[in-house]
This record gives structure tokens, C-alpha cells and sequence, in this order.
């Protein structure tokens, strides 16, 4: 297996693991420095821009204690090569209070030694705002 194979498998595991509602097993595969990236401008949605492991795991917390069940995400495609993944996903998930939450996303991951370093994640913002911050 290539490195470039071997990441894929990895970025695949993230996926694997968010719709199987294991939140530890998803920070597992991340490294102690890794950040994670969501698009928007500061003050647009509370969850835009840069978080460290902690910060991310906390809001991935946050989420699972909103849903009914696990967010169930589906990679659509992958790309790898050398330390990057690219990958189209969808995600559903039932909210406690009736919402239903449909998002398509592009991630590029990048990876070293085995462990995710960095995610950027870019979704449709204004299905987060609606579904997930609207009163």
C-alpha cells in the first residue's frame, strides 16, 4: 500500500468513525497538533475559522449531544496524494428538536506519520446557521 493509499484509508476511518457516533475513536485519529478549519468571517456562526483538538472535540461533542443519533456521513469520492486527501461527503443527521441536518462537504486533509494534522472543511454555512443556530 502507498502512503498516498494508506492516508486515504485513514481520512475514510474519520468518516467511519463520526457515523458510528465515536467521538473519541475520530479525536484518536487525530494528532495532538492538529487543527481543524470551517469556513466564514468572525462573527457569522460561533464554529468559523481555526480550533485546535480540544476546541474541535468539544464542539463535536456539543453536536452529538444535539442529535437523535449518530451524524451519518457518507465520502462520495477521494483523491490522495502524497500527505493530502481530498474528499466529497454528505452527512445526515436528525436533530433533537425536529431539524433535519443534509450537508455536502469538501475536506482536504492532511496527514503525517499515520495521524491527521490538519482539516479544512468547507460546507454550506447557511444550512449550518439554519439547522443547527436558528431560534
Amino acid at each position: 500500500m502507498t502512503d498516498a493509499q494508506a492516508n486515504k484509508a485513514i481520512a475514510t476511518q474519520l468518516f467511519e468513525r463520526f457515523s458510528a457516533g465515536d467521538i473519541p475513536g475520530v479525536l484518536g485519529l487525530l494528532a495532538d497538533d492538529a487543527t481543524w478549519w470551517l469556513p466564514g468571517k468572525p462573527g457569522q456562526l460561533p464554529v468559523v475559522g481555526s480550533r485546535n483538538k480540544a476546541q474541535i472535540g468539544k464542539l463535536f461533542q456539543g453536536m452529538a449531544g444535539q442529535l437523535e443519533g449518530p451524524l451519518k456521513m457518507t465520502v462520495k469520492s477521494a483523491i490522495a496524494e502524497g500527505d493530502e486527501v481530498a474528499m466529497e461527503v454528505e452527512s445526515l443527521g436528525h436533530l433533537k428538536n425536529g431539524r433535519v441536518y443534509d450537508q455536502e462537504y469538501h475536506f482536504r486533509i492532511t496527514l503525517r506519520d499515520g495521524k491527521i494534522t490538519a482539516v479544512r472543511e468547507y460546507l454550506d454555512t447557511l444550512l449550518v446557521q439554519a439547522v443547527w443556530f436558528k431560534p
